[in-house]
């Protein structure tokens, strides 16, 4: 079999430029391909609150009174929701700090807190649904509160769902390594949970009182 020409430098032998041998296989914060893709569905997500929110003050706009046909939420449940979310924030950074020391014991700790977090949070919003005094169907008003704690419920069981899948990680052969790094992306995606619940409890609770 005759091959075609051959390039004059086929035969020059090849010279390692760099070994990536000696690189960490995982790294934390924004020296991590995976911070940017949590960054990204953070940006994403987001948006789509932004949407939602957006929704609402054009329904406020084009109806005047507002809330429609219902008083404004009760505020015992969502405030409870409120103050133990932001109490979360401080076993979430010992969380991050201790994966990014790869302290194993100190992170399994503080992932079962963050798990027992995330479930009492979801038992409250249970109680906190039934305090909106209107229905998803009972007119507008009702229709884009729903969506609006709907969509936030969802981020609190997906992150909770992925500190469960975490924290039983790192109570196997698998916490170790890359699995710090992972406890720092979910700690990061926490913060955006909590941040994204304050501007949607004043809309919710607060702006119809004021209006």
């Amino acid at each position: 079999m005759t091959l075609g020409p051959q390039p004059d430098n086929a035969m020059l032998p090849h010279r390692v430029v760099m070994s990536a041998r000696s690189m960490p296989g995982y790294a934390y914060g924004a020296r991590s391909p995976i911070w940017w893709g949590t960054v990204g569905f953070a940006v994403a997500e987001g948006m789509g609150f932004a949407i939602a929110a957006a929704m609402y003050f054009y329904l406020v706009f084009i109806n005047g009174n507002w809330p429609l046909s219902a008083p404004p939420p009760d505020l015992l449940w969502s405030s409870l929701f409120t103050v133990v979310l932001l109490a979360s924030i401080w076993p979430n950074q010992r969380a991050k700090r201790d994966g990014e020391r790869e302290d194993l014991a100190s992170t399994r700790r503080n992932l079962v807190i963050m798990s027992l977090f995330g479930v009492v949070l979801l038992v409250i919003r249970v109680f906190e649904f039934g305090t909106l005094h209107v229905r998803w169907d009972q007119n507008a008003y009702g229709s884009v509160v729903w969506l609006l704690l709907s969509l936030h419920t969802l981020h609190v069981l997906t992150d909770l769902g992925d500190t469960i899948v975490l924290t039983v990680l790192m109570f196997t052969r698998h916490g170790h390594g890359k699995r710090f790094s992972d406890v720092g992306d979910n700690a990061f995606y926490w913060y955006f949970v909590v941040a994204s619940w304050l501007p949607i409890y004043v809309i919710i609770y607060w702006f119809p009182r004021w209006w």
